[in-house]
């Protein structure tokens, strides 16, 4: 069993394969061993495991909190979803940066997110399960998000995929934009 980088993002996000084992009865693979994922740099201690299952078009996102700092290490198990990230880290060279990859059932991929990015996705297909460990319990008093559609950032999404509008917690309409956020005392929890 192992793991492999795929390719590095912003020298910090890490797309990782999975070794798969395929028969006649189907599939195994390990989706997280300890040991394996610090011989890839990844030193985080996980603490919580989320689970979510959107609709099609469903954006949630761009999530991150500060206190404490979470990091996530992302899986699709069912569907298919664009996974988009964003530079948040103050000082940082690539500052409201943002990189894009595509997570789906059909293929071993993990995506480790370190805390300093505003994490989110748009679900290619209904019923899309998304499973991401966290380096830190949810702090409710301590997070937030950047708009999906902040004018500034131009973030591309692939509506014209999927042929609907996407759908949105009222929470994610109300988010920050990038410059407010920056604003904010708080923001300099990620300093690059």
């Amino acid at each position: 069993m192992g793991f492999s980088i795929i390719e590095t993002y912003f020298d910090a996000i890490i797309l990782i394969q999975a070794d798969v084992y395929e028969d006649e009865r189907g599939i195994f693979m390990e989706s997280y061993h300890h040991e394996a994922f610090r011989a890839l740099g990844i030193e985080e201690d996980f603490v919580q495991e989320n689970h979510s299952i959107s609709a099609l078009g469903v954006i949630r996102g761009m999530h991150f909190q500060w206190d404490k700092p979470m990091g996530k290490l992302l899986r699709v198990t069912s569907g298919r979803a664009h996974v988009k990230e964003i530079d948040i880290r103050k000082n940082s060279p690539t500052l409201g940066q943002s990189m894009h990859v595509e997570l789906s059932a059909s293929k071993p991929y993990l995506l480790w997110v370190p805390p300093g990015f505003a994490n989110g996705f748009m679900s290619m297909e209904h019923g899309t399960e998304m499973i991401y460990k966290c380096s830190a319990l949810y702090n409710p008093s301590a997070e937030s998000g950047i708009a999906w559609n902040d004018p500034a950032l131009a973030l591309e999404w692939p509506v014209h995929e999927i042929n609907t509008e996407p759908i949105l917690s009222i929470k994610d309409t109300q988010a920050h934009t990038l410059a407010e956020w920056l604003q904010r005392p708080e923001s300099s929890a990620f300093m690059a």
